[in-house]
């Protein structure tokens, strides 16, 4: 099978994220630098957080006839318009679609959800890259023409592992990494490279019944919902900034079986939610925590 190619929206735009101290002014003086220089825009979205005083906001809009070149704009910008406001930004440009490397175990429910939307066209991404510390997944890596490196991990070879892993990352270009259940705890060094570019899927609610078995000890305490949690991820464990997150109900009837299957439902349409507003550019990061746009 040749290897799979994301279906392009042909979407010429600029993205801006930012954010900054909350004061008047800045929502006007970015739209007039956008309209002075014949920016159409096609969205904006922004929310205030009043308690700590902070302005959010995401503005996307077409580059055709825009004035500045491409490669000034945030030269342009940050003269123009961040300074004055103390502002913090992120440009993003619509044309060239992220690389994304996925990283597995042996679970395959993740991944098939990924690799199915891919193949539908319901991303602007490319996946060349599949990582995994196991054999099992390889054939569908192959199915999907998607190249598939395997490097097992003990406790002895994890340092000399994971320079592998980030040389192929290098390598395959990759612009961000989704961990599809993968059994591994990425060290910090590693997570350092890809700063709020890892994401991963937990599977439970968190904090709640963090660790190995979550089902097994919500089944204990006869809970009455059970969740999944996408998050980047941070050196701390478990702790990074959450992107997404739901519940299922359940009940007594449930055994521990029903609650993982309802739970890998979660899973992967959690992880692919959190992927993609991630691939649109609607998620801004300030202090461990997350503003997702619509």
């Amino acid at each position: 099978m040749e290897s799979i190619k994301s279906i392009h929206t042909d979407k010429n735009t600029a993205i801006l994220l930012i954010h900054c101290p909350d004061q008047q002014g800045i929502l006007a003086a970015v739209t007039e630098f956008l309209n002075r220089n014949k920016g159409n825009i096609i969205y904006l979205d922004q929310h205030v957080d009043r308690q700590e005083k902070l302005f959010y906001m995401r503005v996307e809009w077409e580059l055709d006839g825009f004035v500045i070149p491409r490669e000034k704009i945030a030269e342009y910008f940050g003269t123009l318009v961040a300074g004055r406001f103390d502002i913090t930004f992120w440009l993003h440009f619509s044309d060239k679609p992220p690389r994304m490397a996925v990283f597995v175990s042996k679970l395959s429910h993740c991944l098939f959800d990924i690799l199915a939307r891919y193949t539908a066209g319901e991303w602007d991404v490319e996946i060349p890259l599949i990582i995994s510390n196991h054999e099992k997944l390889a054939p569908v890596a192959q199915r999907f023409g998607i190249d598939f490196e395997c490097l097992p991990i003990t406790k002895e070879n994890k340092a000399e592992q994971e320079q592998k892993e980030l040389q192929l990352l290098k390598d395959y270009d990759i612009d961000f990494v989704v961990l599809a259940r993968y059994m591994q705890v990425l060290s910090d060094d590693f997570v350092k490279h890809y700063p709020n570019k890892i994401i991963n899927i937990h599977h439970s609610f968190l904090p709640a019944f963090a660790g190995a078995k979550p089902y097994h000890a919500a089944h204990a305490r006869g809970v009455k919902i059970i969740g999944a949690t996408s998050h980047y991820v941070t050196p701390e464990l478990d702790a990074g900034p959450i992107i997404a997150q739901d519940v299922a109900r359940i009940s007594h009837i449930d055994t521990v079986n029903s609650l993982m299957r309802k739970g890998r439902d979660l899973e992967k349409i959690i992880l692919s939610e959190a992927v993609y507003k991630h691939l649109e550019r609607k998620i801004l990061v300030y202090n461990n925590r997350t503003v997702v746009f619509n």
